[in-house]
């Protein structure tokens, strides 16, 4: 449905035709450059400038993506890998949401439990892998608890600074007209945090990937982390960056899931 034009002003309508010239330039520019890099690295190891063999190519990346398809494996491992991190994003992100809320709630806990939080925070998790596969088996359970593992205290920490970062000025406000805790938290600690939920979302989602793919290394027999490992053990480079480009792809769909996510709930604030 188009919008009605007339109620805006002649600069009003300038202004919005150079925002969409700028947006469709920057676009532009992006298909370029991504189509001038994938040509300069297809001629190259064409010529045999730089070695094929460890490199690869794109057409090289194509057949055996196209030979995945075939084989009937691809799907068999983007959906090993895609359950593996949806489910550990999900639940990170629930589980954050809803230990800052109880740390926001209640200072002296916070107070108790931040100096835990944040050596949890600095610890490696890769360090924990023999642990986490001792305590969940060699299956999907591991990779979901790393990726939890991962995306869950930088969830934690980044939703309580969000809380915490309400305007306290407000919040007294909220208070002298009698409003309960509860109440506050709802009116205007968390609707004030949308902004941070949102940010939260995509670096939780970045965080989710590294999180089922460090699993995939560690202790898979499927998935794109598998793929990876495999064919670097058996020098299938070409593998190894079809896997890379599969992985880039289904990560850059989640990413621009929670974008629309974010566009849609700001229509509904709006309204």
């Amino acid at each position: 449905m188009k919008k009605d034009t007339t109620q805006f002003s002649p600069k009003h309508l300038l202004y919005i035709k150079k925002v969409k010239r700028e947006n469709i330039f920057i676009f532009s520019m992006r298909f370029i450059i991504l189509a001038l890099l994938l040509g300069l690295w297809e001629l190259f190891a064409t010529l045999n400038i730089i070695d094929s063999f460890i490199t690869s190519s794109p057409s090289k990346i194509v057949l055996t993506i196209k030979d995945l398809w075939v084989e009937n494996n691809l799907f068999y491992h983007m959906l090993i890998t895609l359950y593996e991190t949806v489910l550990g994003f999900l639940i990170a992100v629930g589980v954050g949401f809803v230990v800052a809320l109880i740390l926001w709630w209640s200072e002296r806990l916070r107070r108790i439990l931040e100096p835990y939080i944040v050596v949890l925070n600095s610890l490696p998790k890769i360090a924990l892998g023999p642990i986490i596969i001792v305590w969940c088996g060699s299956g999907s359970k591991a990779i979901i608890f790393m990726a939890i593992l991962i995306g869950v205290i930088v969830a934690i920490m980044t939703m309580l600074n969000g809380f915490l970062s309400t305007d306290k000025n407000k919040i007294l406000l909220l208070k002298s007209m009698g409003a309960t805790k509860f109440q506050t938290l709802t009116k205007l600690v968390i609707p004030g945090s949308f902004p941070t939920l949102i940010s939260m979302l995509k670096i939780s989602v970045g965080l989710a990937w590294v999180g089922s793919i460090m699993g995939e290394y560690l202790v898979s027999r499927a998935g794109l982390g598998y793929l990876i490992v495999y064919g670097g053990q058996v020098f299938k480079l070409d593998l190894v960056m079809a896997a890379t480009v599969v992985l880039c792809a289904l990560a850059t769909l989640m990413y621009a899931f929670v974008a629309l996510l974010e566009r849609l709930l700001i229509k509904e604030i709006k309204k």
